[in-house]
């Protein structure tokens, strides 16, 4: 008899556990708020989107947004626990929870929402390639014979790796180790979001965005733990919330325009309120 019972004991301790093993210790809104933080995951190479400046502070878009859930959630934005993440590692750190939102230019596509839960988008994007004035490359046939150099883990490796497995692609770990590459020479080109390389040929003289569009048109979203409703129903909320205020294109305004200057149209990339 007392077997039975601590079988039972130990059957209901295992039922009461279930949801942690399942979800992971700070899946919910209530642990988060127990914690005092939030983790959010973010880039600290990827600039304006997430970067760490010259004084070793991250800023950007995604940073910008990533405060505002934080304040939303917690009532101060000063309580996020930003977590560096690399292209490759982001599904990774949301399945072991090492974070609890990734807000890392998370492009959405069918294979991720197999393994994460995507919140409504904040931005549109498709990918581009940046190559050197010298030497542009203008369509994918141009890149024959070529080296052309990617992130491991992006949808720019992901897109040529099923659509021209021909083409011999160069990967890194790190994004801003691909760039290095692509500035010695090691490659003819690299494609990334067209967002970042708009971005980064403008910076960078002797480059441009020979192919500025590529493949289809996909959305960023904030990403959440498979089967974290709660959490993936808040941000969804604070989403249709700062949409009344316009936040996201005041966050676009702050960082991505002082970099775009007037060469994009800010509605061509920026989505309010979670809704295309």
């Amino acid at each position: 008899m007392r077997k039975i019972l601590n079988n039972f004991k130990k059957l209901a301790i295992a039922v009461t556990l279930l949801p942690a093993l399942v979800f992971g210790a700070s899946s919910s809104i209530e642990n988060i708020k127990e914690k005092g933080k939030v983790r959010i995951g973010v880039f600290s190479d990827k600039a304006p989107f997430g970067y760490l400046d010259s004084n070793g502070k991250l800023q950007g878009f995604d940073v910008v947004i990533a405060k505002r859930l934080t304040k939303e959630l917690l009532g101060d934005e000063k309580k996020v626990e930003f977590v560096l993440l690399e292209p490759a590692n982001r599904v990774e750190y949301l399945e072991t929870n090492k974070v609890d939102i990734v807000m890392a230019n998370f492009t959405v596509t069918a294979e991720r929402k197999e393994k994460v839960d995507f919140a409504n988008p904040y931005m549109k994007v498709a990918l581009g390639v940046v190559s050197p004035e010298g030497k542009v490359i203008k369509s994918v046939a141009d890149l024959k014979d070529k080296k052309l150099i990617v992130t491991k883990g992006t949808t720019a490796e992901t897109y040529f790796t099923k659509n021209y497995p021909e083409i011999n692609l160069l990967s890194f770990d790190h994004i801003s180790e691909a760039f290095a590459a692509l500035k010695d020479g090691r490659g003819a080109a690299l494609s990334n979001d067209n967002t970042l390389l708009f971005a980064w040929a403008r910076q960078n003289k002797g480059f441009v965005t020979g192919i500025d569009s590529l493949g289809d048109l996909d959305t960023i979203a904030p990403a959440v733990k498979k089967g974290n409703n709660e959490l993936l129903k808040s941000i969804n909320q604070i989403l249709v919330k700062l949409g009344k205020e316009n936040f996201i294109h005041k966050a676009y305004n702050k960082t991505l325009k002082p970099i775009y200057g007037d060469s994009i149209n800010i509605d061509s990339v920026v989505i309010e309120g979670g809704k295309l």
